[in-house]
């Protein structure tokens, strides 16, 4: 007995604080990549500003109870409160059971205080960016920020072949999407690193997706002689 009102009591407790820390938004469109473990999601935030962005920010989703996931939209259109995120679904976790169910007309919950990781691009140095399917939102968004353009490119591991197809057509960006080699794809992205010949020392690496592959690569990047200054790290969920 006394268990099950605590329960109840934890349960309310969560949706007070739930109802003064959320706003609702709409699905405008759900798009699933073909197969569906890449599911891309435009949204109306009508309550949200991000109109100057200095670091890649980040949402904060509520997907289910009192449980949450960060995505990072791929671009904000201030005027009309719109942005994309992406959902690499290809776990079963709750995420991506959110990002499923989504439909068009869908009401989500999301944490009112848009959130910042520590991604701010280098105003001279080559900006390279690695990543895998779970930071498509990431890479893109970063990408907007780097001024000139021709200072950005990077790497992107995509399992799935069709996948990799659509990332190249549908996205003007000079990030080249790679077949996954290895179980989390730092081994590939490394790989691929070596073939480019980058500066040791006019060149800084952003590294976003998910922690295995983000710690490893990290690794291997001082072990070619890239200095800590020169790895920026931002792990998701494995």
């Amino acid at each position: 007995m006394e268990t099950s009102t605590l329960s109840k009591l934890k349960q309310r407790a969560a949706k007070l604080m739930e109802a003064r820390l959320l706003e609702i938004g709409t699905v405008l469109e759900v798009r699933a990549w073909i197969p569906s473990t890449l599911i891309e999601i435009d949204l109306h935030l009508p309550y949200t500003e991000m109109n100057n962005w200095d670091h890649v920010p980040y949402i904060k989703f509520r997907v289910d109870g009192f449980t949450f996931r960060d995505y990072t939209p791929s671009g904000w259109d201030a005027e009309t409160h719109t942005c994309t995120i992406y959902v690499d679904a290809v776990h079963n976790g709750p995420g991506s059971k959110w990002a499923r169910k989504l439909s068009k007309g869908d009401t989500i919950n999301y944490v009112k205080k848009i959130g910042f990781t520590s991604h701010q691009p280098d105003k001279t140095a080559a900006v390279i960016a690695l990543g895998d399917e779970s930071s498509i939102g990431h890479i893109l968004a970063l990408q907007k920020m780097v001024l000139p353009n021709t200072r950005f490119s990077g790497g992107i591991v995509i399992a799935d072949d069709d996948h990799r197809k659509l990332f190249h057509e549908y996205f003007w960006t000079p990030v080249e999407p790679l077949a996954r080699k290895d179980t989390y794809g730092h081994n590939s992205l490394m790989e691929w690193v070596l073939g480019q010949q980058y500066s040791l020392e006019n060149t800084i690496f952003y590294l976003a997706g998910n922690n295995t592959m983000v710690t490893g690569l990290r690794k291997l990047l001082k072990q070619q002689g890239y200095k800590s200054a020169q790895i920026k790290a931002q792990g998701f969920w494995s």
